[in-house]
C-alpha cells in the first residue's frame, strides 16, 4: 500500500465562550501500517454534537477533555483499509470513533460492523446511533410517557429531540416540540408528526406553551435549558419526570451567571409536585442498545419514524459546521462527509 497522509484537525486553544475557527488548527502526519489484532480505517463520515463543546473545556464533566494540540473527538463511520484483526476484513464498513481526522488505527474494541445494504451508514451517526439511542433510552427510562400524556421536547427538529417526538406519538403520547424558526417547526408538525410546535424565538413563547398544552405537562425532555425552561417549568404537571439530556443554551458561558438566585424558588416546586429531574448520560443504559436497534429499525421500516441529514462536505468545515451547530443554524443530524 502506497504511503499515506493523514489529514486532522486538532484542538489549538481552549475557546472562552462560543468557540471561534482560531481555537482549531489543521495538520498532516505520516499513517502508520496496523500492527498485530488492529486495522487500519479511512473516515468516511464524522459527526458533529452539541456534546463536543464541553470537550473543548477543562471544567470537570462525565468524560475527558480534549487535550490541547490532539485531535477533536468524535463518532465515525470508516471503512477498513486493512486488517489484521481477525473480526474484521478489508471493504468492512464499520461505527467507529476516530475523531476529526481522514485516517485511524483501531484494536477493534470500539469499532461495530454497519450493513450497508440495511440503512444508510450515516445513520449510525444519528438515527440509528447515539442520537437516537439518547432519545430512546431518556424518554422511556426516565420520561415513561402514558397514552393521553403530553411530552414536550427542545429542539424538537434535531436528532435527539425529533427521535423523542416521535417515540412518544409511537407511546400514545402528544408531543409538543419547541425549535427554532417557522421552517423547523413546520418540518417537526408535518413531517414527524408532533401535534404542535412552537418557535423559541416567539417573544410570547410561555404564553403559546400554555395554550399548546392545557393540561400541563407531563414530560418534558431537556435539550437546552436558558429561556426555554423558563417557559416549561410553570407548566410542569405533578409527578412530570424531566430527563435532561442537555443545556445548549448554557454551554457557551461561563460562571458567575446573572440574575437572581432563583434556585430556592425551583426546589420548593420540585418538592411541592413531586418533580423527577434526572440527568442522564446515555452509556449508562448500553443493556438497552439490543432492543433499540430492534425496535428503531422496526419503526424507521414502517414509516414510524422519520429522519433529517445536515451533510456538509469536507473535514476542514468541521470546525465552522460545529460552531453553526452550536448557534442552531443546522436542520437535522449535522454530519461531516470526510471523503
Amino acid at each position: 500500500m502506497a504511503a499515506l497522509t493523514n489529514k486532522r484537525i486538532l484542538l489549538a486553544v481552549r475557546p472562552e465562550g462560543m468557540p471561534k475557527p482560531t481555537d482549531f488548527r489543521s495538520d498532516e502526519a505520516p499513517v502508520p501500517a496496523p500492527k498485530e489484532g488492529e486495522v487500519l480505517l479511512r473516515v468516511l463520515y464524522l459527526s458533529l454534537d452539541p456534546y463536543l463543546r464541553g470537550r473543548m473545556s477543562a471544567a470537570k464533566s462525565y468524560a475527558q477533555s480534549v487535550e490541547i494540540g490532539h485531535v477533536m473527538e468524535g463518532g465515525t463511520v470508516a471503512e477498513v483499509l486493512d486488517s489484521r484483526h481477525k473480526d474484521y476484513a478489508k471493504g468492512d464498513v464499520v461505527l467507529s470513533y476516530s475523531g476529526w481526522q481522514t485516517h485511524a488505527i483501531s484494536d477493534g474494541k470500539d469499532l461495530r460492523k454497519l450493513d450497508p445494504a440495511a440503512a444508510p451508514v450515516t445513520t449510525a451517526l444519528g438515527i440509528l446511533g447515539m442520537p437516537g439511542f439518547t432519545a430512546y433510552a431518556g424518554l422511556l427510562t426516565i420520561g415513561k410517557p402514558k397514552p393521553g400524556e403530553t411530552v414536550v421536547v427542545a429542539a424538537a427538529s434535531g436528532p435527539v429531540g425529533s427521535g423523542v417526538g416521535q417515540i412518544a406519538k409511537i407511546k400514545g403520547a402528544r408531543a409538543v416540540g419547541i425549535a427554532g424558526g417557522r421552517a423547523k417547526c413546520d418540518f417537526v408538525v408535518k413531517e414527524l408528526g408532533f401535534d404542535a410546535c412552537l418557535d423559541h424565538h416567539a417573544p410570547d413563547l410561555a404564553e403559546q406553551l400554555k395554550a399548546a398544552c392545557p393540561g400541563g405537562i407531563d414530560v418534558y425532555f431537556e435539550n437546552v435549558g436558558g429561556h426555554v425552561w423558563d417557559a416549561v417549568f410553570p407548566l410542569l404537571n405533578e409527578f412530570a419526570r424531566i430527563p435532561v439530556c442537555g443545556l445548549i443554551a448554557q454551554y457557551n458561558r461561563t460562571p458567575p451567571y446573572p440574575g437572581p438566585d432563583r434556585l430556592p424558588v425551583m426546589m420548593r416546586e420540585v418538592l411541592s409536585r413531586s418533580l423527577h429531574i434526572r440527568g442522564f448520560i446515555q452509556r449508562e443504559f448500553a443493556d438497552q442498545r439490543p432492543a433499540f436497534y430492534q425496535e428503531m429499525g422496526q419503526w424507521i421500516r414502517e414509516g414510524r419514524v422519520k429522519y433529517r441529514e445536515d451533510i456538509i462536505e469536507g473535514l476542514d468545515r468541521a470546525p465552522e459546521g460545529l460552531i453553526g451547530l452550536l448557534q442552531g443554524k443546522n436542520f437535522g443530524k449535522l454530519v461531516v462527509k470526510v471523503q
